[in-house]
């Protein structure tokens, strides 16, 4: 939550902006083996880039991604929930994980995605091939390395409830409430579903790699000047966290030939 904070303190941060280029030098701190990768930019947005985070193991990758980006409006939008919830979720995993993998584990990569929001000029209906552009300039570039992919969204806001979204893998998704039941967080996953979503794990399933989206797609104040940190929830961040944690781990013995 104090990652949340200070991220919202930043103010409004789209893709592309002095303020968003700032603040990823120190994000990419928290991050392991951390570095910088381009991103294809609009014309009314340019610069972007990729941060990535690594915990060196044999492939293909377990990936854990989220935008740090916010939407270029309405003016003074901050993105508590959207996304830097998302984004602290990621940085904690990072850190929390670093001890707690078996020995051996698969690599697991650190993705925060830069350029997720639509950019000025983008049609609603054009979203996915005109937002969406640090995930799909990754998963383009690093076709084949990418064994799951699991996305953080709206995964902190009180009262949350997040079933599958329609887009996201059924198998990875039941993987995902094994976990669950192994850390009593199922009540926050249940076994229904909610309206597909075009989001950053597209670009991935479009690969043919497994992918789920963690996102309470009901979440009252999305795209609002009212997502702010007052609406989230440290227990159910928590949740979420703890829940994504065990399923990492569960995925993340190699295979090993014999």
């Amino acid at each position: 939550m104090p990652l949340v904070r200070a991220q919202v303190a930043v103010g409004q941060r789209p893709a592309g902006s002095e303020k968003l280029r700032n603040l990823a030098v120190t994000l990419r701190g928290y991050l392991p083996n951390a570095h910088f990768e381009p991103v294809r930019s609009s014309r009314t947005q340019r610069g972007l880039r990729n941060i990535v985070g690594v915990l060196p193991g044999p492939g293909p990758a377990i990936l854990i991604g989220a935008h740090y980006d916010t939407e270029y409006q309405p003016r003074g939008f901050v993105g508590a929930n959207d996304s830097a919830a998302g984004t602290a979720g990621v940085i904690e995993l990072a850190r929390t994980l670093s001890s707690e993998l078996p020995a051996g584990h698969r690599e697991i990569r650190f993705v925060l995605f830069d350029g997720e929001e639509d950019p000025p000029g983008c049609n609603e209906k054009d979203f996915e091939f005109c937002a969406l552009r640090g995930s799909r300039t990754y998963a383009a570039a690093h076709r084949r390395e990418v064994g799951d992919m699991i996305l953080l969204d709206y995964i902190a806001n009180r009262d949350a409830r997040i079933p599958r979204e329609e887009n996201s893998s059924p198998e990875l998704w039941e993987r995902l409430r094994v976990a669950a039941d192994q850390v009593g967080t199922e009540s926050t996953f249940p076994a229904t579903t909610q309206t597909p979503v075009l989001d950053d794990h597209i670009p991935f399933l479009e690969q043919g790699v497994p992918s789920i989206d963690l996102i309470d797609f009901s979440y009252r104040y999305a795209d609002t000047l009212e997502d702010t940190p007052d609406k989230l929830d440290a227990a159910v961040f928590d949740e979420v966290g703890e829940t994504v944690a065990q399923l990492t781990i569960d995925l993340s013995p190699a295979n090993v030939p014999e």
